[in-house]
């Protein structure tokens, strides 16, 4: 019998496939359940930086659940394999494999002390990630190969904006394509520990961990300088 993720309801069990089925179209496809005293946290990494000269920042988001109290778990596992149990609606599926384990679901995501950073309103972000998508598609040709989709979805959603108050665009993208911004409007509030930034909004959090990658920076000569006679 499949390994099993109990809720307390089926709408908790509902928004955690939701939830995974946003995070499968972008990232690696991968999700981190992380579950203990009757709460689930689930995260994925919708931006990643893939190597050295990647300008893309890696931006995660945060979906918190209530889900049965005995149940503790740490894994990374395929986001569309996530499916409700067709027995108990309250249940969901795991796949029978898991994930190798990437390293934004390794990082030591802080508890806290989180001190107030300022607040944002979701209006902006929404209006800022439809900006972002629509440069990244106006930026591509036809059929373009991975690297230069790579390279142009870096650029765009690295760059600071000021409507975000000089965040990384970036954020506004992954509170988009998760599903944390409501039809209604609100105010997000921003927090800060240590190098990470948080994001709350009703629906869940976006974090990132700066200073952020912003490509190469410029050479520079070491040693004495000698004089020519």
């Amino acid at each position: 019998m499949p390994q099993r993720l109990l809720f307390s309801d089926s709408r908790a069990a509902a928004d955690l496939v939701t939830f995974a089925g946003r995070a499968a179209r972008a990232g690696d496809g991968a999700v981190h359940l992380r579950a203990s005293g009757g709460v689930l946290r689930t995260s994925a990494a919708p931006l990643l930086r893939q190597g050295l000269l990647d300008a893309t920042p890696t931006i995660m988001g945060m979906r918190i659940l209530p889900v049965d109290p005995e149940l503790e778990c740490d894994l990374v596992v395929e986001a569309a394999a996530l499916t409700v149990d067709r027995d108990d609606a309250s249940a969901v599926v795991l796949p029978d494999t898991g994930f190798e384990t990437p390293l934004w679901a390794a990082a030591d995501v802080p508890r806290g002390p989180w001190t107030p950073h300022g607040t944002l309103e979701s209006g902006a972000l929404a209006e800022r990630a439809q900006w972002g998508m629509s440069a990244v598609a106006h930026a591509l040709p036809d059929d373009p190969g991975d690297p230069l989709v790579q390279k142009v979805r870096g650029k765009i959603w690295n760059q600071p904006d000021e409507a975000l108050n000089d965040l990384p665009r970036g954020v506004a993208f992954v509170a988009h394509l998760l599903g944390f911004l409501g039809p209604d409007s609100e105010t997000a509030a921003v927090r800060t520990c240590g190098r990470w930034i948080r994001i709350t909004l009703r629906r869940g959090h976006v974090l990132l961990r700066g200073p952020l990658h912003v490509g190469m920076t410029d050479v520079r000569a070491t040693g004495t300088r000698v004089s020519a006679s």
